[in-house]
């Protein structure tokens, strides 16, 4: 008999819900939709397993409050009458930052949870929402198992001098490291790559997790070496919303020559910043590629520019490269952004396929590339399922 499987991925701008029917390890979906838009004007959606929509509302901007608790309240009365508790096995939640403790997914008790508000300082866009997700559904189903899953879980392979700061010793020792985030994201890919080239899952690889948030990983023989991500999901590649990579000289410079305080610069960090500061027009790469504004082109074409330049950087780490794979919103949606990223990876032996590119791979490179190209399309939702199933069996 089968049993259901809850995941909710509460991200700072969405909420993404699929219900899964679990025999063993073999899972089929059953409904699956979103919210997003939280913050500016929510758009909510399920569907069933064939794409059919069940359920579709938009509702007013949420100056009033509704912002993420209210999007769960309507997610929970949607699955009220669907989601019968006795055939719920367990709710699986992304939660995106594990500290240097939590290095495998965890059965939520009050003392995981309280420790997982302690890190909201090194997530505060991201862990609230988890958090909140977590709560709403130990209100709502009290005698189901909540199981997190951590973003930062997969990097916890990395060698010490990749999740080292220059910073004395003392300060490691207390957590301030290169965490690494995404995980759950380059875990799923490193489980697929074997489908799709054996001789490559056992290989060097970059995957290039680029959406509104974006980072990416060195992979070697499916393991993480490496990633653009460090101590919080700031730094690396520019994003949506946030800077990416930035010279700690700066923050000094606002503080002591503009006056910022620690909350103004966290929300022009987090918030202000990316795309949207960058073009002033959006934070969406549609809009941006939509837009004739030279400051749209400008932020595409630094966001390439970081990408190109991560690339090589993580290459070296590997001794070598592979193979990359892109994946995400923009890396698997967005064929003009591969264009370019492997027009300019030429030197390390990617020979592009523009024709296989227009179609959105698999692989984008020609059979004769040294260096191949893959599109590969992430499922954070079946990872988490598969955690959840995994933590309860062994609890």
């Amino acid at each position: 008999m089968s049993k259901a499987i809850l995941v909710l991925n509460a991200g700072s701008s969405s909420i993404k819900c699929t219900i899964f029917d679990a025999v063993d390890t073999t899972l089929t979906v059953r409904y699956q939709g979103q919210i997003e838009g939280i913050g500016t004007q929510p758009h909510f959606k399920m569907t069933d397993q064939a794409g059919a929509v069940l359920f579709e509302t938009t509702w007013a901007n949420p100056s009033s409050g509704k912002g993420h608790a209210y999007a769960l309240e309507q997610l929970a009365a949607w699955l009220d009458p669907r989601l019968p508790e006795a055939g719920l096995l367990g709710i699986g939640h992304r939660v995106v930052h594990g500290g240097a403790h939590y290095s495998a997914p965890v059965v939520i008790d009050q003392v995981v949870l309280h420790d997982l508000h302690g890190f909201i300082p090194l997530a505060p866009l991201h862990q609230p929402a988890n958090l909140a997700g977590i709560e709403a559904t130990m209100a709502f189903l009290p005698g189901v198992p909540n199981v997190g899953c951590f973003d930062t879980a997969f990097h916890r392979t990395h060698p010490i001098e990749a999740d080292r700061f220059a910073l004395p010793y003392a300060f490691y020792d207390e957590g301030v490291r290169r965490y690494g985030f995404h995980g759950l994201s380059y875990e799923y890919i490193a489980r697929t790559l074997p489908e799709l080239d054996p001789d490559l899952a056992q290989g060097r690889v970059v995957v290039a997790h680029l959406g509104n948030g974006a980072s990416m990983c060195a992979l070697k023989a499916g393991r993480s070496v490496d990633s653009t991500m460090g101590f919080t999901a700031l730094d690396g590649l520019p994003m949506g919303t946030r800077c990416g990579q930035i010279d700690p000289g700066v923050l000094l410079y606002l503080m002591q020559a503009r006056g910022m305080d620690a909350s103004a610069i966290q929300d022009l960090l987090y918030k202000k910043s990316g795309f949207l500061g960058m073009s002033g027009v959006s934070s969406d790469m549609r809009n941006l590629e939509a837009s004739d504004d030279p400051r749209a082109a400008e932020a595409i074409a630094y966001f390439v520019y970081r990408i190109i330049r991560e690339t090589g950087a993580l290459a070296s780490v590997l001794g070598g490269l592979d193979g990359i794979i892109f994946t995400a919103g923009i890396g698997e949606n967005v064929y003009r952004i591969r264009e370019r990223v492997c027009r300019g990876l030429a030197w390390l032996g990617v020979e592009f396929d523009p024709v296989a590119n227009a179609h959105h791979g698999p692989r984008i490179s020609t059979a004769t590339s040294a260096v191949s190209a893959w599109v590969v399309p992430t499922n954070e939702e079946r990872m988490i399922a598969l955690h959840t199933i995994a933590a309860l069996t062994e609890a």
